[in-house]
């Protein structure tokens, strides 16, 4: 298949989200079907029009995704929407409109299916097949019949305890009235294209929204899947779920993690089941959607609510090796394994108690205005304060560096910011499901920017073509210079962005180094280490107690390790043109921001949480976490896996939670365990003469160091021996 417009629309639309998002990685791309007609399912949709982008980004195939035809409708979204192939699909939510009077249900007991009104105009404003909607979608149920004006009798019955609040009050409740869409002309489009061998992705929440975990799924995707086999049932249709995991998913510069599933194939007894029709092809469609959504739960993190994901990602913190690096998708992935067992064991007296502790410990973080990485770091008074000096003074340098290219873009910046906090509060007010509307606020953000952009760009260049005016210079190298000027200032534009975020991450390393210098504070410090000891071994030992009874192959000496298959992302590759020039052209300011190793132009795993900044100790060595693993690195080549010859499937895998592609997993020591220190130490050495072909003996300050990069090798080796 040639180039299409689509594929132009989304390479600008890729180096817009290399822009907007510090890194995004994809997980599991190598279980998508290269060939074949595909139905993507993605959730949680988190980011309203950024969602389709950054799947269809890292699918490699093309996507025509379902929109809402209110959205289409609109002059610009609508154009970018019919570019990418997007099906328009009309939802009863956008027409629906509020109903007169108010509604009682009567007879709860004896007839909970008959509706009565007060003031209702049942006739005028419904027809059979409509829905009534309460307040706050806390109930909806289609109308059967219609008796009168102020009677009419529904399809299912409303259970939810809230509903039957405000049907039973005196005053009874507000409703609306939503009509009933025939579908077919959006189920024959999908058809046609799965028939052509085509993708086609749907969010099955129906619509997007802020919560921390998935709303029920619509049965839409089901008819689309069991209809497209029904009328072809030579039609090799795969369903892959993939789910959007984002770190801060409105927040400029914030990372995500895309993870897809293994593809699902409809099984043939429910597509006869549904050729069927009536209660049969109900069931075949809700056995389906328990399928997609079960699988939709094993690459998504759902938390009950945000409280909960604070204290679950806390005790990631505290649990996780201190020593270790982990990337962005492990981070996920330990959540949402972390998720599994707190939802098992929610009710546990120990359980409840840790979070508690848990808790607390955070809200003396937020107090002292620290991270929790932070609290470990040990300094002295006297290097706490050069290392104070020249942190300021970098910072200082970068916001120098930074600030043209914020103050070039600060009229777009503010407008977006304006513009899609009004846009949060009117799809909040239009919600029934959203908490504070941020899933409209990145959206809006990149729209805004498209559009404003291009116009300020322009007209620097004119103000440069019109101040060449005033030399004596030819009209052509007039034109030529402004447009030198407006080709040159989006990268302006990117190396503030990078020299901005480095410095702001200098920044967040000031308040601790400042701590330690004021006499007093040293006793603040210790006694939140002292805390974080305490509620580390806590949880530690909850953990080792409890994990086994879901995970029977848990073992507390592992942890999980970077799947082969956990590829880079494209922003974090070199494929970004951008990127790849301003980290040559960067390279001397790279090498002295780096000179103790705090400094690098790589990504951190969170940026609330793990952006590390050593600490360096009187004596120069580093102090706290490694910016990279000292084992188990991976190289897309394969290199850091060859000396691996001990390392098992994930303990996560196999339990009574079946969550998702496991990692494979190695001790958290590579030094073996049979044998004898002295033993391990002597082919330490060995191994460092014999790679560095030296005959003499080995400086004793290093031996420690080189043990900790030769641990796994060793341990390979001598398990071979």
């Amino acid at each position: 298949m040639g180039v299409q417009i689509y594929d132009f629309v989304s390479f600008f639309f890729t180096i817009m989200l290399d822009i907007f998002f510090r890194e995004i990685r994809p997980r599991g791309t190598h279980k998508v079907p290269k060939k074949g007609p595909i139905i993507f399912v993605a959730a949680p949709h988190a980011n309203q029009f950024v969602d389709p982008l950054v799947l269809m980004r890292e699918c490699g195939r093309r996507i025509s995704f379902l929109a809402a035809k209110k959205s289409m409708d609109r002059p610009w979204i609508g154009a970018m929407a019919r570019s990418m192939n997007a099906i328009p699909v009309e939802r009863p939510q956008d027409l629906a409109k509020s109903g007169s009077g108010t509604i009682k249900l009567l007879d709860r007991y004896n007839d909970p299916l008959r509706i009565t009104g007060v003031d209702t105009k049942f006739i005028k404003e419904l027809l059979v097949g409509d829905a009534i909607q309460l307040p706050k979608d806390v109930g909806t149920s289609a109308v059967t019949e219609i008796i009168s004006d102020t009677e009419l009798i529904l399809k299912k019955e409303l259970r939810d305890l809230k509903a039957l609040e405000m049907l039973t009050s005196a005053d009874g409740a507000k409703y609306k009235c939503l009509p009933h869409m025939d579908q077919t002309n959006v189920y024959k489009t999908v058809f046609e294209r799965l028939n052509a061998g085509h993708c086609v992705g749907i969010f099955p929440e129906g619509g997007s929204h802020d919560r921390a975990e998935m709303l029920p799924l619509k049965a839409g995707v089901t008819i689309m899947a069991l209809g497209a086999l029904a009328a072809n049932p030579t039609l090799d249709l795969k369903i892959v779920c993939c789910g959007l995991n984002y770190f801060h998913p409105h927040r400029f510069r914030s990372r995500a993690v895309v993870e897809f599933g293994e593809p699902l194939t409809v099984p043939p007894e429910l597509i006869e089941m549904y050729k069927k029709g009536g209660t049969e092809k109900r069931e075949a469609c809700g056995k389906l959607l328990d399928t997609i959504y079960d699988a939709l739960r094993g690459v998504t993190l759902n938390a009950p609510d945000y409280e909960t994901l604070m204290v679950i990602q806390a005790a990631r913190r505290l649990y996780k090796p201190t020593h270790r690096k982990l990337q962005i998708s492990q981070v996920v992935e330990l959540n949402r394994r972390f998720v599994a067992g707190y939802m098992h064991f929610k009710d546990n007296p120990k359980v409840i108690e840790a979070k508690e502790k848990v808790m607390h410990y955070n809200t003396q973080l937020r107090y002292h205005g620290l991270r929790d990485y932070q609290v470990n770091i040990r300094t002295t008074r006297r290097h706490a304060i050069g290392l104070l000096i020249s942190r300021v003074i970098q910072m200082i340098f970068l916001s120098f560096l930074a600030l043209p290219g914020t103050l070039m873009n600060l009229p777009v910046a503010i407008v977006a910011r304006v513009i899609s906090n009004k846009k949060a509060k009117e799809a909040l007010a239009a919600s029934t499901v959203k908490i504070a509307g941020r899933d409209v606020l990145a959206t809006w953000k990149l729209l805004v920017a498209l559009g404003l952009m291009p116009i300020l760009y322009f007209s620097y260049s004119v103000m440069v073509f019109i101040y060449c005016g005033r030399f004596d210079i030819y009209m052509s190298t007039r034109l030529l210079i402004a447009w030198a000027a407006w080709a040159l200032i989006p990268f302006v534009t990117y190396a503030s962005i990078r020299f901005g975020e480095q410095g702001f991450d200098i920044l967040k390393s000031i308040r601790p180094l400042f701590l330690s210098i004021i006499p007093g504070e040293e006793s603040t410090i210790d006694d939140l280490r002292n805390s974080r000891a305490e509620l580390k071994k806590t949880v530690t030992n909850l953990i080792n107690e409890l994990a086994p009874e879901i995970y029977p192959d848990f073992d507390s000496t592992r942890i999980l390790d970077l799947s082969p298959n956990d590829r880079p992302s494209r922003s974090a590759s070199s494929t970004n043109l951008a990127q790849s020039i301003f980290n040559s052209a960067a390279q001397p300011l790279t090498e002295w921001l780096g000179k103790d190793g705090r400094f690098a132009w790589e990504r951190a795993e969170d940026s609330d949480t793990d952006d590390v900044f050593f600490f360096l100790n009187p004596a120069g060595t580093i102090q706290g976490r490694s910016r990279a693993p000292s084992w188990g690195v991976y190289t897309p080549s394969g290199e850091g896996s060859k000396s691996r010859t001990r390392s098992r499937t994930s303990s996560f895998t196999s339990g009574q939670i079946q969550l998702c592609e496991g990692f494979k997993i190695e001790a958290l020591t590579g030094l073996p365990r049979d044998k004898p220190f002295s033993e391990v130490t002597r082919r330490l050495s060995f191994s460092r003469k014999q790679r560095l072909g030296l005959d003499g003996m080995t400086r004793p300050d290093t031996d420690e160091n080189e043990g900790q990069r030769n641990g796994e090798t060793m341990d390979s080796k001598s398990s071979s021996s």
